[in-house]
């Protein structure tokens, strides 16, 4: 009887992923018969669901897809699932006939006012993961073993003795396995320096400093009721510290019958701190449209499609962001941009608008060709209403459209002044979700949307230069494209403008500067002339950076120094060496390359530790993907376990 054995370090969606494959396979070995699996799942959390999506948490944190996107199970891409038809969606309506026995009571409400096209909670997801997880060991074929081991692994040694690897746990151990799959999804980051001593300065001085975590692990308690919290970072955590410190705490949105935008009215508990946001932009993501589909069915990437990348990598180039992907991305995005507003706005633009834009579009598709820009500029001035060009940069920007007026120190002279600009792009931004496929700057974004997708499979193809990795996908694309395509569901954008007029939220402008005087917080910006805010409480609105140098994690920091993984070094453009976030590993299925940079047997690495050679790794497999990014999960998951039973 041959036996194999794997550790599952993190039993959360990856983790699960790695065991569905593993049992997939086994399911279509016709010799499984004769042999045995183990499979050893190492999570304090249930498995499943894991840290991020546990089921207790509140049912204000929202996924930031719709219903019809996430999944555990494949539906594409590799060989039959281990169970059939459990994408999220299907699990969804499933409910509806035949509930599952182990939803609760909050599950049952939601599900039964959740659609295809509505945003589930976490929680709910969570309970997706648990049940997939049921199937999954229920459904195990024979000679499979699945325990699960409510601990954290410290530490994981080579066992140069018998081979393999022994585990060793928090709470004893140490357990010997021949293959250790390493899925550890978010794990606790050192603070930065700036971090810390606003930390330790926050502790000398008797004030609240809440750092970067996964928003269900903190304590929003502590934030007291009247005060003022300064909130820094207005992404999708922004959303989820504002639902725990309103809505949370009894506050409720009535409708109020009004237009996209203003459509709600907040009523206070009386129990909501005065919130005040900051951000770079000066203005939190903009929303996602309301679609029926992930990307936009009116938007087709003519340019930036997968064959197109696949026509790089099949002249044996390696691809430069901005020499290469850019130009093409760009013309879809124009393209999706100027055909929506001809459809929806004819009166904005010539009847000679698109067929001349097409024909300028296909005009010198990488860089080089410096009048095509003025071209392009002389074309649309001629053509399109003055109001109605499109401005990239302004999007990302979008209080920049404010000028600073001759004489004046700042250009909003006031924090009301600034509050009135904001809400007004809140407004706006809400309006254009509420018109989905017929907003031009929405679709212009579900073009860069789409893009994003097939970019991430020419990163995870290892098909663009490190130079142009650093300086250009990561130095300026990245904070573009999210801040206009990663934003919360519509209906976070009304509930906010409505916490504005509410006098609940305020904003403190662009470029803020945070800092501990005087016994307080202060914020300021140098857009606004006005007194600095100040406060006894801020709140770091992040994430806890995805980077193994930095991590928290006691397995992280032993597998460093043991020499088991290396983060990845990268060449700039400039020749210097620089020390990325990610681990240092081989060709899927992913082995880790030690500090000698051999790859390490029987170890493998899936999931946001990936960050050095995928773009993107947190977001969920998707259903019905449309592009290979959408799976690549799925795949990953697969090529490990695939290699793990010698398929």
């Amino acid at each position: 009887m041959v036996r194999t054995s794997v550790a599952i370090v993190g039993a959360g969606p990856r983790g699960t992923s790695v065991m569905e494959r593993l049992l997939a396979h086994r399911a279509q070995d016709p010799l499984a018969g004769t042999s045995e699996l183990h499979i050893h799942l190492i999570d304090p959390f249930e498995p499943g669901a894991g840290h991020v999506w546990r089921v207790e948490q509140s049912r204000l944190y929202l996924m930031n897809t719709q219903s019809f996107f996430p999944t555990v199970i494949p539906d594409q891409g590799v060989g039959a699932p281990a169970v059939a038809g459990c994408t999220f969606n299907a699990w969804r309506a499933a409910q509806a006939a035949s509930p599952w026995g182990g939803l609760s009571d909050g599950d049952a409400h939601e599900l039964r006012q959740l659609g295809a096209n509505g945003f589930p909670s976490r929680a709910l997801y969570g309970r997706y993961l648990r049940w997939c997880f049921e199937q999954l060991r229920r459904n195990a074929p024979a000679g499979t073993h699945i325990t699960h081991h409510r601990s954290e692994a410290k530490r994981v040694v080579k066992n140069h003795a018998e081979g393999g690897f022994d585990v060793v746990l928090h709470d004893g151990g140490p357990l010997h396995v021949e293959n250790v799959v390493l899925a550890l999804g978010h794990v606790e980051s050192k603070l930065s320096a700036a971090q810390a001593g606003l930390r330790d300065e926050a502790r000398a001085h008797g004030l609240t400093y809440l750092p970067p975590a996964v928003p269900n692990d903190v304590d929003w308690d502590a934030l007291p009721a009247g005060e003022t919290v300064l909130v820094r970072g207005m992404g999708l955590n922004f959303f989820d510290v504002l639902g725990q410190l309103t809505e949370h705490r009894g506050g409720r949105f009535e409708s109020t019958g009004g237009p996209a935008g203003e459509s709600l009215r907040y009523v206070p508990s009386g129990r909501e701190p005065v919130i005040v946001g900051a951000s770079r932009r000066g203005t939190p993501y903009r929303a996602k449209a309301e679609l029926q589909s992930y990307y936009p069915r009116s938007v087709s990437l003519r340019f930036l499609g997968e064959d197109a990348v696949a026509a790089i990598a099949a002249r044996g180039e390696t691809a430069g962001f901005d020499h290469d992907i850019w130009p093409l991305l760009y013309r879809d995005t124009l393209w999706a941009y100027y055909t929506t507003l001809a459809r929806t706005r004819p009166e904005a633009v010539s009847a000679r608008l698109l067929p001349e834009l097409d024909a300028l579009l296909h005009e010198g598709l990488r860089f080089g060709d410096p009048g095509w820009a003025a071209r392009l500029k002389a074309l649309l001035e001629e053509l399109v209403q003055a109001d109605h060009v499109l401005d990239l940069q302004g999007l990302a920007r979008p209080l920049a459209r404010h000028p600073l007026r001759a004489g004046a120190a700042a250009r909003f002279s006031s924090h009301a002044q600034m509050d009135a600009a904001v809400l007004e792009y809140l407004v706006a931004d809400a309006a254009g979700s509420a018109l989905g496929e017929d907003d031009p700057v929405k679709m212009a974004i579900g073009a860069l949307n789409a893009g994003r997708a097939v970019v991430k499979s020419l990163v995870a193809d290892r098909g663009i230069t490190q130079a142009s990795w650093l300086g250009e996908l990561r130095g300026w694309f990245e904070g573009f494209v999210e801040g206009l395509a990663s934003g919360p569901p519509a209906v976070r954008m009304e509930q906010l403008a409505a916490l504005v007029r509410a006098g609940v939220v305020h904003f403190s402008g662009p470029d803020p500067v945070v800092r501990l005087q005087h016994g307080v917080f202060t914020l300021r910006s140098p857009w606004v002339a006005d007194a600095p805010w100040e406060a006894r409480h801020l709140v770091e609105a992040f994430a806890p950076a995805n980077n193994v140098q930095f991590s928290a994690s006691l397995l992280v920091r032993n597998l460093l120094a043991d020499g088991l993984i290396r983060p990845l070094l990268m060449l700039a453009s400039d020749g210097q060496p620089v020390t990325t976030s990610g681990v240092d590993v081989t060709e899927p299925p992913y082995r880790p390359l030690d500090g000698t940079g051999v790859p390490v047997p029987g170890m493998y690495l899936l999931g946001l530790q990936l960050s050095s050679v995928q773009w993107g790794t947190a977001i969920a497999a998707e259903a019905d993907a449309k592009y290979r990014s959408g799976y690549r999960t799925i795949l990953d998951a697969d090529a490990i376990a695939a290699d793990i039973l010698g398929c």
